[in-house]
């Protein structure tokens, strides 16, 4: 199996993998893209949790925040990677911040009112 994070992967193939073989289908995407980060590792576990929650479908919000951003005008790789944004300031705030949240609360609604504009000033793409 190969993942190309511009199309969806096969669920059936992807939910067979464990999740570490999920992030080495993610790192040797970029290796071939030649896409380089500073920390691929990190990058392809957050790609690897966004995958997973799409697949969750109304779950999560996920899955309609992609296509959300996919009708905004962002690709499907960039929309994941504008998702995993969201996911990695929660996470950077969970272990920053002092007072208890309910960060999956906290998650869904900042998902929920992501934007493709707002990811693209954000990342200083506009």
């Amino acid at each position: 199996m190969r993942c190309d994070p511009a199309r969806p992967v096969d669920a059936e193939e992807w939910s067979q993998l464990d999740e570490g073989e999920q992030i080495e289908l993610v790192v040797e995407h970029h290796r071939r893209a030649r896409i380089r980060l500073p920390n691929l590792r990190l990058h392809a576990g957050l790609h690897v949790t966004v995958e997973n929650q799409v697949l969750l479908g109304e779950e999560t919000p996920v899955a309609a925040a992609l296509q959300r951003l996919m009708g905004e005008g962002l690709d499907r790789h960039d929309a994941i990677h504008a998702i995993a944004s969201v996911l990695s300031g929660v996470m950077y705030d969970a272990v920053t911040r002092k007072e208890a949240r309910d960060l999956k609360a906290v998650y869904y609604s900042e998902v929920s009112r992501l934007t493709a504009e707002g990811w693209r000033s954000q990342a200083g793409q506009t």
